[in-house]
């Protein structure tokens, strides 16, 4: 299990402050759609400069026809991140296009495919979706993992279920992971990182509680204390 921080605040130097106090530890960071919009790749780029090692996911939910999907992903993996993700309800063109684009790439970044946003409960989902968030996740995921991706964004309680129905090595990062019980805020399906790990979660991605807190560092620290337990 690796963390992944979210780096969501108003600001690029804000977000930068947090990068910096955190370039000690190996985590993975999450560079979202208001972020990316507002900083662009040379904020990616500015991350790297403060820890070469810190691995990047960039959160920007691909969702287009094919090809236009197929060019987005050529250009993210020019930029260097390690993770982005695409909507699974895109579909199988749309992920076939994209691996196979990036098939030329000797160190392609991993591709992740969103099932449902953290922030549906069933009833709204099903209204879109015509099916249970765990059925339509599930789906999903097998269409995810038999056209080549890496893995999936889920919500903590899909995480075990889709392992089973595709493979161990199959990676999953869950959103609204809330370490210690905190505010779930405008999430639906929070987890602490107790379930997380029952759940055989990959990447839980904490933002809130981090970068709220008066201390980021320290909550980090205990984070990933919980994550070695």
């Amino acid at each position: 299990m690796k963390l992944c921080v979210a780096l969501d605040l108003p600001t690029a130097n804000e977000n930068l402050k947090l990068a910096k106090e955190l370039k000690g530890y190996d985590i993975w960071l999450k560079v979202g759609f208001r972020t990316y919009i507002r900083d662009g790749k040379e904020f990616i780029y500015n991350l790297k400069e403060i820890n070469p090692n810190f691995k990047i996911f960039l959160d920007l939910k691909l969702y287009d026809i094919p090809n236009t999907m197929a060019d987005a992903s050529e250009e993210i993996a020019k930029i260097g991140v390690d993770m982005f993700n695409i909507h699974a309800s895109a579909g199988e063109v749309a992920m076939k296009m994209v691996m196979d684009r990036l098939s030329k790439f000797e160190n392609r970044p991993l591709v992740l495919a969103v099932t449902a946003l953290t922030s549906f409960d069933d009833d709204s989902f099903r209204k879109i979706y015509g099916k249970s968030i765990d059925e339509k996740a599930r789906e999903f995921a097998i269409m995810s993992y038999q056209n080549g991706l890496d893995g999936v964004v889920c919500s903590t309680f899909e995480s075990k279920e889709i392992k089973e129905a595709t493979s161990g090595e199959f990676l999953t990062l869950c959103p609204a992971i809330r370490p210690f019980g905190e505010d779930a805020g405008d999430q639906k399906r929070v987890a602490t990182i107790e379930v997380a790990e029952e759940e055989l979660v990959d990447f839980p991605v904490v933002g809130r509680p981090i970068y709220r807190d008066t201390n980021p560092t320290q909550k980090v620290k205990e984070i990933l204390s919980k994550i070695e337990d």
